[in-house]
């Protein structure tokens, strides 16, 4: 009798082990085929834009006038920031692709400063166009690589996450087609350095893409599941399951997700592990109607922040959708607001709770920055501004402009009409760097009768 006990005790754990181990593996397969489909995406959409790159550039070959030419390298300088955003989304943090990188950043700082000067008083020289021929060879031999590993991964059903897998592990797998594919590109493009661009190059430095600003020590799985606790809200009791991104890199980062087997709420986010810092994080729920009001959720997410280290951070912007409330922050250095330094939190209306909340910007770039005195007053920044914008503000800050460097200016809030705008003035040239048109409150519809 006892023995019959014990042998179906020991049947029933059996099969509760072997679903729990099921549904672990389950789990952890959902996760890794979102990282593959996102890879192959961003693989694809890399290889479609260098082949409208090498498109766009012939046809500004063949241009002669400013109304055409103007926009054409202008769309050059867009499909090469377009590459540059696919390149990042590609597990490479191990595999050097530095340099492709560099001469996809020259030709759109290339493109840029020939696009935006008067052509008509300075056209294109000789050399420049010289340059335009070069780089039109250089992109086709860019695209034909490119294409060729395209046809491999198709053919051959390839994955990424078994690229990932072996560049983490320190494993030089000699026979992988994608590894070799892009060695392949990375020594095309070496040739290509000296690539003289004329006098519209200036060095433009590409925005780091890693965390290796990131202040603290190497995390573990174990601590990664008590900070994802923590920022969670969900309890002690919650489940978690985690999965390792990055290995054996610096800037790698845990991939968590946090859920209350209670109420079914969930939790997902990214921590990196150097220093344990929450990237990014959603909370996935039904939000209730509105009980609390969005200046209360503002205050509400400032004391998440700070609550949580961030000390140094001011309120941007806010704004309200449906019953959650939107806001931006951003860090302040002497009185001076740095606007690369940012971090967005959403605030559900019906409880404070935090929802979502991104620093990846303020990660990937918050640091002490040497901020020089202003060459131009306020007073002279000012007299640049249309002179029919009514200005409410003013103040310093630096913004990253249209070449992706940073650059310190005077920002003046001003209206004009019934609309308001942010207008920056550079502080040393006291040419207009950008000018912004905020979101107006959106209209509240309501039914008929």
């Amino acid at each position: 009798m006892i023995r019959g006990i014990l042998i179906g005790v020991l049947a029933v754990a059996l099969i509760g082990t072997g679903y729990w181990g099921y549904q672990e593996h389950h789990d952890k397969n959902v996760v890794l085929q979102n990282a593959e489909n996102g890879y192959q995406r961003a693989f694809h959409d890399l290889a479609y834009q260098v082949d409208i790159l090498h498109d766009k550039i012939g046809t500004s070959l063949a241009m002669n006038s400013r109304s055409s030419l103007s926009p054409s390298l202008a769309e050059v300088w867009k499909i090469t920031s377009e590459a540059h955003n696919d390149v990042g989304q590609l597990p490479l943090t191990l595999l050097p692709f530095n340099k492709t990188e560099e001469f996809l950043a020259n030709i759109g700082n290339f493109s840029y400063r020939a696009a935006i000067r008067d052509l008509d008083k300075e056209p294109l020289s000789d050399k420049e166009y010289q340059t335009l021929q070069t780089l039109y060879k250089q992109s086709a031999d860019i695209q034909n690589e490119l294409r060729r590993v395209q046809h491999m991964v198709i053919a051959n059903d390839l994955r990424w996450m078994d690229v990932e897998a072996a560049l983490a592990a320190g494993n030089e797998p000699g026979d992988n087609t994608i590894v070799n594919g892009f060695k392949t590109v990375e020594k095309t493009v070496e040739g290509y350095t000296e690539t003289e661009f004329g006098p519209a190059n200036v060095n433009m430095q590409k925005p780091d893409e890693n965390f290796n600003r990131v202040t603290g020590s190497k995390i573990s799985k174990a601590e990664a599941v008590q900070i994802a606790k923590r920022y969670a809200e969900l309890g002690n009791d919650a489940n978690v399951k985690v999965v390792e991104n990055g290995k054996g890199s610096d800037f790698g980062f845990f991939s968590v997700s946090v859920e209350n087997p209670k109420s079914r709420e969930e939790v997902n986010m990214d921590i990196t592990k150097k220093g344990g810092h929450p990237i990014w994080f959603i909370h996935s729920r039904d939000v209730g109607k509105q009980a609390i009001s969005l200046n209360d959720a503002s205050n509400r997410a400032s004391h998440y922040l700070k609550q949580n280290g961030y000390n140094d951070l001011s309120l941007l912007e806010s704004a309200q959708y449906d019953n959650v409330g939107m806001f931006t922050f951003t860090s302040v250095q002497d009185g001076v607001r740095i606007y690369p330094d940012s971090i967005k939190v959403q605030v559900a209306l019906d409880n404070g709770k935090i929802t979502e909340y991104s620093a990846d910007d303020y990660l990937r770039s918050h640091r002490d920055r040497n901020i020089e005195k202003p060459a131009i007053s306020a007073q002279e920044a000012r007299a640049k501004l249309n002179k029919n914008v009514k200005v409410m503000e003013e103040r310093q800050a630096v913004i990253v402009n249209d070449l992706n460097e940073e650059v310190l200016c005077h920002e003046f809030m001003g209206v004009l009409g019934d609309d308001t705008f942010r207008i920056y003035i550079n502080a040393k040239t006291g040419d207009e760097e950008k000018v912004e048109k905020l979101q107006n409150a959106e209209q509240a519809y309501t039914g008929a009768g």
